[in-house]
């Protein structure tokens, strides 16, 4: 029998099937390009090469020696979100700011120190809006940024920015770091609304921004090695997207440009997976996923698509702290 979930969005007027299949996608792209990139974290191309050849599955090791199938703060900070997001059905700061230090409280693998530093201050003072710092332009609010993309889907342009920089400043405060974020998560949106010109609009969406900021401008040189700088970051993702046609080949072309791979394979993976949907996603990746990890970020996806504009028919909540 179908879930409560799938019966729910059955019931919308356009591609139903599809919009599941791309919200699975890109849930589950989230959480497999962390897997896969976390391997060859910090690794440099010509290292990739020399060890794995072309790194092209789900193996655990790498500098943080994971366990195969197991995930890091990328998909584990989305998770955490998405909670937040449902446990008020809408977005309120300090519950935000309170999942972000629950999960810091796991000991988790790997902290970012832009995001340590924001849930230090958090429990320090209260305080759920980092001061603006040009220098937090780092990519840690941004890997996180797909509970936004799905529940905010129909919504305005303003909403849909207000709650992306209202997650990303409890740690994050960067202009330049917000116009990456807003742009990332239009990309997703426009993937999720399955039009034959979604792959081209994507591109358009990613070329505006580097007119936007050089910062951004991924048709110079190959982007190889990327650090946590966001810009650097999503250079190399959009050169992946851009250069490939495929779930598969986008993330195998992303991974093995080393530097901070789980997070360029994180953001490529819910983006092309937004775009290509689950079902292409390759069956060994799926299966080589943690299975709670699996299941987690199947049911977020539903959970976060009802809550959404297009589905649930209501404006984005917004509640105070």
């Amino acid at each position: 029998m179908p879930s409560a979930s799938a019966r729910k969005i059955d019931r919308v007027a356009f591609d139903p099937d599809g919009l599941i299949n791309r919200a699975r996608g890109a849930y589950l792209g989230l959480a497999i390009g962390d897997a896969l990139g976390a391997t060859v974290e910090f690794m440099t191309p010509r290292e990739i090469a020399h060890v794995h050849g072309q790194h092209k599955d789900i193996q655990g090791g790498g500098w943080l020696n994971l366990k195969p199938g197991q995930i890091t703060d990328d998909t584990e900070m989305s998770l955490a979100l998405g909670n937040a997001i449902l446990l008020e059905g809408g977005f309120r700061a300090k519950t935000i700011a309170q999942a972000f230090d629950g999960w810091l409280k796991t000991k988790p693998v790997d902290v970012g120190h832009t995001v340590r530093r924001g849930i230090v201050r958090f429990r320090t003072d209260g305080s759920t809006h980092a001061k603006e710092d040009e220098y937090d332009a780092g990519n840690g609010a941004v890997m996180r940024a797909l509970p936004v993309a799905l529940a905010t889907l129909g919504a305005s342009d303003e909403d849909g920015a207000r709650a992306a920089k209202l997650q990303a400043h409890v740690t994050h405060n960067a202009p330049l770091a917000d116009l990456g974020l807003l742009a990332v998560v239009r990309m997703v949106q426009r993937a999720m609304m399955n039009s034959a010109k979604a792959y081209g609009d994507m591109l358009k969406i990613a070329h505006a921004l580097a007119a936007q900021s050089a910062h951004y401008d991924f048709t110079k040189k190959p982007q190889l090695n990327p650090s946590g700088f966001l810009p650097d970051t999503l250079r190399a993702v959009f050169q992946a997207f851009a250069r490939t046609d495929g779930f598969e080949a986008a993330l195998i072309e992303v991974v093995n440009r080393g530097g901070d791979a789980d997070t360029t394979g994180a953001i490529l993976g819910y983006i092309a997976g937004a775009l290509y949907g689950a079902k292409a996603i390759p069956s060994r990746w799926l299966t080589a996923l943690d299975v709670k990890v699996h299941d987690a970020c199947e049911e977020q996806a539903l959970q976060l698509l009802e809550l959404s504009p297009i589905l649930s028919g209501k404006a984005v909540r917004f509640i105070p702290d």
